[in-house]
C-alpha cells in the first residue's frame, strides 16, 4: 500500500525511534565520561595561539617539535581546512611562565623549523584558570536554567502533559551534541556553547508549533484517539517543519564547509543540532506527550 506524504504514521513506529535515541544517547553519555569534552581557552584558562605556517605539516610533527619546551598542558589541532596550514597551540600557564613567555617560546621555536617570512601568529588569547572555571560553571548553568525556564513556560503556557515532552527533546538535542564534540575531540568554548543554546531556541519553536495544532484538536483528544490526533497534527505541520528546517540546514552546511576555524566548528554543531531538533520534534518530544496523556490521569 502507497503511503501518502500528508498521512506519514509516525506515531505508529515511534518505538523504533525510541530505540534508536537511546541507544545514540547512551553512546554520548558514555563519550562524555570516558572522554571528555576538549575545552578551550574560554573554559579550560592558559594561552592559546594560532598560527599560520608556509608549508604543509601536522598535528603530531608539531607536537613533536614543541615537547622540547617543557611547557605544560601542551596541546596542537588543526584550524580550519588542510590547505589553510593553520594550527591552533594550546598551553597552560604557570607561576613561571606567562602568555608572552609561551608566545615568545613556541614562536622562536617554530621560526627554526620554519621560513620566518611565512610564518605569522593571527590569535593569541590569555585566560586564566579561575576565569575559565568560573566561565565553564556559568555555561553549564545556563543551559540547565534555560531548560528549567522552558519547562515552566511549556507547563504554564499548554499544559503540565507537554512539558516533560518539550524539555526532553531539549535534553536529546544538547546530549548528542556534546556526545559529538566529545567524540570528535573537537574544542569546546564558548562560540560552541553558544551554538548550543541556539539549538535549544530552535528545537523549542518547532516543538512549540506542532503542540500547538495538537491543542487545536485537544476536544478530538481521548485515550483511544490520542495517536490518531498526534499524528494528524504531525503531519499538518510537517511541510512547515521541513521548510523551516531545511532553510536554516542550508545556512549552516555553507557555513560548516566555507567556514574557518571557530566559524567551521560552530557550523557542525548547528548542522548536528538543527538534524537533532527536528527529529527530535517529531520522535521524541510527541511520544512523551502520549505517555503523559495517559500515566497522568490515572494519578
Amino acid at each position: 500500500m502507497r503511503i501518502k506524504i500528508e498521512n506519514i504514521p509516525f506515531i505508529k513506529y515511534q518505538w523504533y525511534f525510541i530505540v534508536l535515541s537511546t541507544l545514540i544517547i547512551g553512546f554520548s553519555i558514555f563519550s562524555l565520561l570516558t572522554k571528555g569534552l576538549n575545552y578551550g581557552t574560554d573554559f579550560n584558562g592558559g594561552a592559546k595561539l594560532v598560527y599560520q605556517l608556509p608549508k604543509t605539516s601536522t598535528e603530531g610533527e608539531l607536537r613533536t617539535l614543541l615537547e622540547p619546551l617543557g611547557l605544560s598542558g601542551i596541546s596542537v589541532v588543526r584550524y580550519g581546512n588542510v590547505e589553510e596550514n593553520r594550527f591552533s597551540v594550546r598551553a597552560a600557564l604557570s607561576e613561571e611562565m606567562s602568555a608572552t613567555d609561551i608566545a615568545g617560546k613556541v614562536t622562536a621555536e617554530l621560526q627554526k623549523h620554519f621560513d620566518v617570512k611565512g610564518l605569522s601568529l593571527e590569535q593569541e588569547e590569555t585566560v586564566g584558570p579561575k576565569v575559565g572555571k568560573e566561565l565553564r560553571q556559568k555555561g553549564f548553568l545556563s543551559v540547565v536554567a534555560a531548560l528549567f525556564l522552558i519547562l515552566a513556560y511549556v507547563g504554564f503556557r499548554f499544559d503540565f502533559q507537554f512539558a516533560p515532552g518539550a524539555v526532553l527533546a531539549l535534553v536529546h538535542d544538547v546530549l548528542i551534541i556534546l556526545g559529538l564534540f566529545s567524540f570528535t575531540q573537537k574544542e569546546f568554548d564558548l562560540t560552541i556553547l553558544a551554538a548550543v543554546l541556539t539549538i535549544v531556541g530552535f528545537s523549542l519553536n518547532d516543538t512549540i508549533v506542532i503542540f500547538d495544532r495538537i491543542r487545536e484538536h485537544y476536544r478530538a483528544i481521548t485515550p483511544q484517539t490520542i495517536k490518531e490526533v498526534v499524528n494528524r497534527s504531525l503531519n499538518e505541520t510537517l511541510s512547515r517543519t521541513i521548510i523551516t528546517s531545511l532553510t536554516v540546514l542550508f545556512t549552516v552546511v555553507i557555513l560548516y564547509f566555507f567556514g574557518g576555524g571557530t566559524m567551521k566548528d560552530f557550523g557542525l554543531a548547528m548542522l548536528a543540532g538543527v538534524v537533532s531538533g527536528t527529529y527530535s520534534t517529531l520522535f521524541v518530544a510527541t511520544p512523551a506527550y502520549i505517555g503523559m496523556y495517559k500515566v497522568w490521569p490515572k494519578k
